[in-house]
């Protein structure tokens, strides 16, 4: 079921991109800024992702629909602010014995980076900044149930058609619930982005996380390929890959996933 799931989803991404090409010049400029996390470009990604064998006796399954708008703020002549959103939408089924099926939102992660507009003289793009940890979540067992903050960071390099660089952020409660345990958390991100003509990339990144309370880890790897388009005089840019959890909490997912990748691109 994984294998044919995989199949279906790569196979209109490669049909799509054998086809004649999109004649907008901006796509391989358009691809290079979405490569970059912090780049001054307002998009709403549209992330969705598969995972199986979770909870105790690997019976459960996760869909998550991650929205996820770039939000860049020119401040002055040298820095940026950018606000990237993490609202995810969830559905699971027995996560855990006797859990049942639970449908709604997920707490919402939000990040600030004060980022300069210019690449330092070595030809890095960095950014610092807060991180919000927010409970949204409709179900107790789609989140927390718990407020945290901490920092947040980027840094990349963008030479020829490669982008890459890691991503890092800390999340500490600063509040409880009785019924989660408190949160302290680090999740970094090294990822690597290759860029072919028209608006082409194949990305590959590493999502790991640690739970500090738990002493737990999780290390799910991303091989993705997407490419910009048009539909209309909408730019977009869409995708799909495959996951792999090379390393999972007890309760966690494991093995193969999916991931699928639609953005609205609104360039300045």
């Amino acid at each position: 079921m994984q294998r044919s799931l995989s199949v279906g989803l790569l196979l209109p991404i490669w049909v799509a991109i054998t086809q004649p090409v999109l004649a907008d010049p901006s796509a391989e400029e358009l691809a290079k800024q979405l490569a970059n996390p912090i780049a001054s470009l307002v998009s709403v990604p549209l992330q969705y992702n598969y995972d199986e064998n979770i909870g105790r006796y690997d019976k459960g399954s996760r869909h998550t629909l991650n929205v996820q708008p770039v939000i860049p703020l020119s401040l002055n002549e040298d820095w940026n602010l950018i606000s990237r959103t993490i609202l995810p939408l969830v559905d699971q089924t027995d996560i855990a014995p006797g859990s049942g099926h639970q449908s709604g939102t997920g707490d919402t992660l939000q990040s600030l980076f004060f980022s300069p507009k210019a690449p330092s003289e070595s030809g890095w793009i960095w950014g610092v900044g807060p991180a919000f940890l927010m409970p949204t979540a409709s179900d107790d067992l789609l989140g927390s149930d718990q407020w945290g903050v901490g920092p947040t960071a980027v840094a990349l390099r963008q030479t020829g058609p490669w982008t890459y660089g890691a991503l890092i952020n800390h999340i500490e409660h600063v509040t409880t619930d009785g019924g989660h345990a408190d949160i302290s958390s680090t999740f970094f991100q090294p990822f690597v982005v290759y860029g072919f003509l028209e608006g082409v990339t194949l990305g590959l990144n590493a999502e790991s996380s640690y739970d500090w309370e738990g002493d737990e880890a999780a290390l799910p790897f991303n091989l993705q390929l997407n490419k910009v388009s048009k539909v209309g005089s909408q730019l977009i840019q869409f995708g799909a890959g495959l996951r792999y959890w090379a390393e999972s909490t007890e309760a966690g997912p494991e093995g193969w996933g999916a991931r699928v990748n639609f953005v609205l691109l609104f360039p300045k």
